[in-house]
């Protein structure tokens, strides 16, 4: 027997990549299913970068670097922070990872104690109740309705804080709920924050390029001066240049939590890949025209989904403001039975119906923290999400 260290139990699989793995098994016997669990763009990686990459490894680049990043890397993303957000970083307040998971756990890991809370926003990526509990921190679950927009509002945020309060982590724009705050309502919630100088602010903005409609984009330390030494800002090149599978995660904040969060990796992971590094600098400082026509691709199929989703009745979806997903309100299935009797109790067993009666993959709003919903990614071919539509249409109809 293998002695298994008790805090992995603290923690389960991510459920996107559960339902993502399921959907590659019922595919391997032969059932024809869309899968639309996962939070990958559909794009390629942009020529630019891939050249960047290219040029990297036959210049002998291949080799360790340093544990934050190379300093042209380093230098790239204080670019970025000011061009994008106006944030002042010096060399030793940024650092890049392993993807932005890492930075994520690297800065949680570093910083909570047990017992420590962490005020986690309903819906939330997966990720951040799990990883607060390995470092034997304690998930605070806010539930933020569809009704006030999936948002953390002042009043919930206040009600939340304790003497236990370590961490606020904000997702914005968010995963699954698309909700963006603007830089006004960052204000008011930094406002609730300023007297308890314990509490620090994770500003997760790794959708930041994927808005839709003009809809304003800010993060905590921006819209917030005051809180600029008290809040971590995470990004990476993933989901904005389509680089998901060359794990690069960049950072922000104070230089203690740097250089701690350095030292960590250092015994962990070492640096990032050297040649994504360099694919890094070319997309963060590159042509970004790419982003935004993609971005624009993103709003046409967000809009056929949303159309499609809507007039489905036992259906309702909210419209995202940011992101690649979809969170319908599943509601109105709850109750109802499918062809051979079994009810629909929960999100849970619509997202199982929907895979292996309709032949689509999502996941339950559940894993997210709020239900009933479920989330469908948009990140695939119109061809594929209208035809997943219409199968969504059709199991639905077939519910007594």
């Amino acid at each position: 027997m293998v002695h298994v260290a008790e805090r992995t139990k603290r923690i389960e699989p991510s459920a996107s990549s559960v339902a993502t793995q399921r959907a590659r098994e019922l595919r391997a016997e032969g059932h024809d299913i869309i899968s639309l669990t996962q939070g990958q763009p559909d794009f390629d990686t942009p020529d630019h970068v891939l050249e960047a990459a290219i040029k990297a490894m036959h210049a002998g680049e291949t080799r360790y670097t340093p544990v934050m990043g190379t300093p042209a890397l380093r230098d790239a993303i204080r670019f970025k922070f000011k061009r994008d957000n106006s944030l002042a970083y010096t060399d030793d307040q940024v650092m890049a990872s392993n993807g932005g998971k890492q930075i994520v756990y690297n800065a949680l890991m570093s910083t909570v104690e047990p017992g420590d809370e962490v005020i986690v926003t309903a819906p939330y990526w997966v990720s951040y109740p799990e990883m607060t509990k390995f470092a034997g921190g304690v998930p605070i679950e806010v539930l933020c309705r569809e009704e006030s927009g999936f948002k953390l509002t002042p009043e919930q945020l206040e009600m939340a804080i304790t003497s236990k309060t370590r961490w606020l982590i904000l997702n914005s724009p968010n995963n699954p709920s698309g909700a963006v705050y603007s830089g006004h309502e960052l204000r008011i919630l930094a406002e609730v924050l300023q007297p308890y100088e314990r509490i620090m602010v994770m500003c997760d903005d790794i959708y930041e390029h994927i808005i839709f409609e003009g809809v304003e984009m800010a993060t905590m330390a921006e819209a917030a001066p005051f809180m600029f030494d008290r809040t971590l800002t995470l990004n990476g090149v993933s989901k904005a240049y389509a680089m998901t599978g060359w794990r690069i995660g960049i950072a922000g904040g104070p230089e203690g939590l740097i250089k701690t969060m350095s030292k960590l990796q250092n015994q962990s992971t070492g640096n990032p890949s050297s040649v994504s590094q360099a694919a890094a600098i070319a997309a963060l400082t590159g042509p970004q025209n790419l982003v935004f026509e993609r971005t624009k691709a993103f709003q046409r199929r967000r809009d056929r989904v949303l159309e499609m989703l809507n007039d489905v009745s036992g259906l309702s979806c909210r419209r995202p403001e940011g992101a690649f997903y979809v969170y319908p309100n599943c509601k109105g299935l709850i109750g109802r039975k499918d062809p051979n009797g079994k009810v629909m109790k929960n999100d849970h067993d619509v997202v199982i119906y929907l895979m292996e009666e309709g032949g689509v993959a999502a996941v339950h709003g559940e894993a997210y923290g709020l239900s009933p919903h479920f989330r469908l990614s948009f990140a695939d071919s119109m061809e594929n999400l209208e035809e997943a539509c219409r199968r969504i249409q059709s199991a639905i109809q077939a519910l007594a």
